[in-house]
């Protein structure tokens, strides 16, 4: 969901000849745009003082590097933070600036204060003495400090646009609400009038009339100075993107340890489910006075991890996972917390049991494993198709809920071009499930055709009871010696179809097997009608190079031993 937003601008030169401020606003023109989000600007202009060449620079410099902010954000690369797209537009306008002064024709400067809305957020970037203001239930709290010095009837300043060849730009971050009101003024506007004027005039519906009314107040109340002000009034936020929630991840606390009872944002703890020293999982539900008492689930950080920043964004980006593709079936639908007092994820819960807790009853019925088969196959498809790897496919985070529907579970590890650098660089997934190619040196990256992998190991245990190549131990590397025995060798009733398939799946060359989940999919749906071919078996020199050497040694010396037995004993 984007911005509903509604914009108020007033202006007014006030006592003075001329009015050196602008300001502006750009929304988004397309869908890509949008990711960008909304800018809005304030510049409030210096001039030399009458007869002096700098005379009248004021609005030049103001509306120039409003314009060039406003107009160059959009185009700049969408990979790019929001705070360096700013710094390097602000610095090279600055620069412009401060050339243009330096030759000695009109002097002007300006201070910028400027707010990018994006995602379900805001970012300030600011110079100078005008000023931003958040006014949130009726309180006005500055965001932005001042660069400048008082003095007897006027403010000089100590940071502008155009001063000096660099420019320090302040930056500030924070989450909206829906009801939040971004207020923008010159000090035209904020000298004359106190926090408490100004929250009052600004929290009318009509951001256009409270825009004027704040204007008009200001030179009502002894101005001496252009008065502007540009009013943002939030009537719904954005949704929340992933910078919204690293930050939030960076900011709030984790929550203290929790138990049965506990209540949290209004959320009822019912249960502790897991603990391993690094994250905790609760199933809780909603206060009774909400009316929803749907179970739900509840991911921290344990209180000794609290302080690792890395843990606090490798938890962000799950979160941030988990909403982008929760609406597909087959996968948790992650729930959004922008009012969140501490650190933690929620999602839907769902009761049921996982394959690993199914795998100790015993090996299932062949009907039951292809449904099974296919509906994790398309959910792993559909989280490929929206740009995610999962890296952790395996029994466990394989789940049947009561209502008969398989999910994939925990995506803490998941990859998205969004992650962590800590968490791209981790080895992550258990041994006995990783493909070969994650074991060489150098290791190739986890990628969709890892997943699939561990899907295929995983239904070949599930099917036979065991590991296509065996246990393969932590923090040690792979052993591929021996292709894996045909399914049907450990269970009669398998059928040769499905025999092939397995192989195709867990085959010790990633060329060999399958591309896609939607290919693994459509050869279960054709099942026999239409087998795949026999695998071949990988070559000795890839499963075992040790071997092959060994064969190669073995046969010199055999040769050479030939050769002696004839130069020695037999007649010439």
């Amino acid at each position: 969901m984007s911005f509903d937003i509604a914009i108020g601008l007033a202006s007014d030169r006030g006592p003075r000849e001329r009015n050196e401020d602008f300001a502006a606003v750009q929304r988004p023109q397309d869908a890509r745009e949008a990711a960008k989000g909304w800018i809005v600007a304030l510049a409030d202009g210096v001039s030399g003082q009458p007869g002096h060449p700098g005379e009248g620079g004021g609005r030049m410099a103001a509306q120039t590097t409003v314009g060039a902010l406003v107009r160059d954000y959009h185009a700049t690369p969408r990979h790019w933070d929001t705070t360096v797209a700013l710094d390097r537009l602000i610095a090279a306008q600055n620069g412009w600036l401060a050339h243009h002064n330096r030759r000695g024709e009109r002097s002007a400067l300006t201070t910028l204060s400027a707010v990018v809305l994006q995602g379900g957020g805001y970012t300030v970037a600011h110079v100078g003495d005008s000023r931003v203001w958040l006014i949130r239930e009726g309180q006005a709290t500055q965001l932005t400090q001042d660069h400048a010095i008082d003095q007897s009837d006027f403010a000089r300043l100590t940071r502008a646009i155009g001063l000096d060849d660099t420019v320090r730009v302040d930056y500030a971050q924070g989450d909206l609400r829906a009801g939040d009101r971004l207020l923008l003024t010159s000090d035209g506007v904020h000298g004359p009038l106190r926090a408490s004027q100004l929250a009052e005039l600004a929290m009318g519906e009509d951001a256009q009339a409270a825009a004027e009314a704040l204007v008009r107040a200001a030179l009502e109340a002894g101005g001496r100075d252009n008065a502007t002000a540009l009013l943002v009034l939030v009537r719904a936020p954005g949704t929340a993107d992933y910078d919204d929630l690293l930050r939030g991840a960076q900011r709030l606390p984790v929550p203290p340890r929790l138990k049965a009872g506990d209540l949290l944002d209004g959320l009822r703890i019912t249960a502790l489910v897991a603990d391993n020293g690094v994250h905790r999982l609760f199933r809780a539900r909603r206060d009774e006075d909400v009316g929803d008492l749907r179970p739900l689930a509840l991911k921290t950080l344990a209180e000794a991890r609290g302080d690792d920043p890395q843990e606090r964004a490798m938890l962000a980006h799950e979160g941030w996972v988990t909403r982008r593709v929760g609406d597909h079936p087959g996968l948790v639908r992650g729930h959004e917390t922008p009012d969140a007092s501490a650190l933690y994820l929620l999602a839907d819960w769902h009761d049921g049991r996982t394959l690993e807790d199914l795998m100790a009853e015993g090996r299932p019925a062949l009907a039951d494993f292809l449904a099974a088969a296919g509906e994790i196959a398309a959910a792993l498809g559909r989280l490929h198709r929206a740009g995610i790897v999962h890296r952790d496919i395996k029994p466990g985070n394989l789940h049947l809920g009561d209502d008969g529907r398989w999910r994939l579970l925990d995506l803490g590890v998941a990859l998205s071009g969004h992650e962590p650098e800590a968490l791209r660089d981790l080895h992550a997934g258990t041994p006995s499930y990783i493909n070969p190619e994650q074991w060489d040196d150098p290791p190739a990256p986890a990628d969709a055709g890892s997943d699939l992998f561990a899907l295929g190991v995983t239904l070949y245990q599930w099917l036979t009871g065991r590991l296509p190549y065996g246990e393969i131990e932590p923090y040690q590397r792979g052993r591929y010696r021996h292709d894996p025995r045909p399914p049907s060798r450990l269970r009669p009733d398998v059928p040769i179809w499905l025999d092939r398939l397995l192989l195709k799946a867990v085959h010790r060359e990633a060329a060999a097997r399958f591309e896609t989940a939607d290919e693994l999919l459509l050869a279960l749906e054709r099942g026999a009608s239409r087998p795949l071919p026999a695998a071949g078996g990988s070559a000795l020199a890839r499963r075992n190079p040790l071997a092959a050497w060994q064969l190669a040694f073995g046969l010199s010396a055999l040769l050479n031993l030939l050769l002696l037995v004839w130069l020695l004993f037999l007649p010439r």
